[in-house]
């Protein structure tokens, strides 16, 4: 007998809950406008922070609040070079005088490419 008491029955799709004694929390309906002039609302509890920006559910757009709520502008940081990096690290000072080490260097043929080491000029040289 108990077998037969959930046939027919939607388990899970259907609550058999009244809403008698349940009560809801305050809500306000937001409007929102696309770029496209798609206008819609949205039910917001009553204390919730209202966006100023909401997805258009018509075309996937960026909307906004018709109340006048501006989208925040966030500060960008400027993009660091390799040249500010370098500054953090040296002085222009201290890096002119590395600048001149290494061109001596390269000049001499102690550091650079093998073909232009003076080991291989002497080996040419010789052969």
């Amino acid at each position: 007998m108990a077998e037969r008491t959930l046939r027919g029955a939607r388990l899970g799709g259907q609550s058999f809950e009244d809403e008698r004694g349940i009560e809801f929390a305050a809500r306000q309906q937001v409007g929102f406008r696309c770029k496209a002039d798609h206008e819609f609302e949205v039910t917001m509890s009553v204390e919730a922070d209202i966006p100023a920006v909401w997805e258009c559910p018509r075309c996937g757009a960026e909307a906004l609040n018709v109340s006048g709520i501006q989208p925040e502008v966030k500060a960008e940081k400027p993009a660091r070079t390799h040249w500010d990096m370098l500054l953090e690290r040296r002085s222009e000072k201290e890096l002119e005088e590395i600048l001149k080490e290494r061109l001596e260097l390269l000049r001499g043929g102690e550091i650079g490419p093998a073909h232009l080491h003076k080991a291989n000029k002497k080996k040419k040289a010789s052969a």
